[in-house]
């Protein structure tokens, strides 16, 4: 079983850009960020025509989730219960497996901005709030992912200047302490249980030739349960599409999974 996470920078520019990645790529779940469009305009048929049913929570402009699975989805919930917010950031459904279900939660993680500021204030509330909501999910469904943009580069070798950008946004303490509390819950980074290239990120700047330079950050994460560990096979960041013409700028990355 193969998931893969991609924040796609808006699906109304990027859908055929989807389904090309899904012919050539057939995986079992592509969870999306950044959809930027509202649920009446999403492409549910153009999808479902590929042979994947969705479950959304949009927003104009900004923000906005999506779970693609070749599978019924079950469970659908949006938004972490209990916190108010308006940002559409996280989708979470369930998807039966020959094994049993498999918990999916897709999130697009709250930028920050910078240190110091209402927005990052806003973050490290939105990141106890998810904390506390994984752990009662774990507690229900102990077969889980947790995947998608984070918005956290979790180690020095996940930032190509981590010296240079100590302190600032995604390299923060107060992040990745947050980071390490999901890690607490029992929650495995997929991607580092395997012998990676040195230099591996997920998001590149398109400003001063980020892509080029490969001036990159990795903070789209695969975060996997106890349960579901012994079944990692493989991850990888697939750099192939930010190549692509008008590309997202951060590139898909791929669990796979021996169930």
């Amino acid at each position: 079983m193969k998931l893969a996470t991609w924040n796609i920078n808006s699906l109304s520019v990027r859908l055929p850009q989807v389904l090309d990645w899904l012919a050539a790529h057939p995986v079992d779940v592509l969870c999306l960020q950044e959809l930027k469009l509202t649920d009446d305009k999403f492409p549910f048929d153009a999808l479902r025509s590929a042979g994947y049913e969705a479950a959304c929570f949009g927003q104009k402009t900004y923000n906005g989730v999506a779970v693609l699975s070749r599978q019924p989805l079950a469970e659908v919930v949006r938004n972490i219960p209990g916190l108010a917010d308006e940002q559409a950031r996280v989708i979470a459904a369930t998807v039966p497996t020959p094994q049993g279900p498999l918990r999916v939660l897709n999130g697009y993680f709250v930028n920050g901005q910078a240190p110091g500021t209402d927005k990052f204030a806003y973050k490290l509330r939105w990141l106890q709030a998810l904390h506390d909501w994984v752990a009662s999910e774990l507690a229900a469904h102990p077969r889980l992912v947790l995947l998608g943009d984070f918005n956290v580069a979790p180690e020095d070798r996940d930032s190509y200047d981590p010296v240079g950008l100590a302190g600032t946004i995604h390299h923060t303490p107060e992040e990745r302490a947050h980071f390490q509390a999901l890690l607490a819950l029992g929650l495995v980074d997929a991607f580092r249980l395997f012998e990676q290239p040195d230099k591996s990120y997920s998001w590149w700047d398109y400003r001063m030739l980020g892509f080029q330079k490969n001036r990159g950050l990795r903070i789209d994460h695969m975060l996997v349960s106890p349960a579901l560990r012994p079944a990692v096979s493989a991850c990888h960041i697939d750099r192939a599409p930010r190549k692509n013409p008008q590309p997202s700028d951060h590139a898909p990355v791929v669990l796979e999974l021996g169930l």
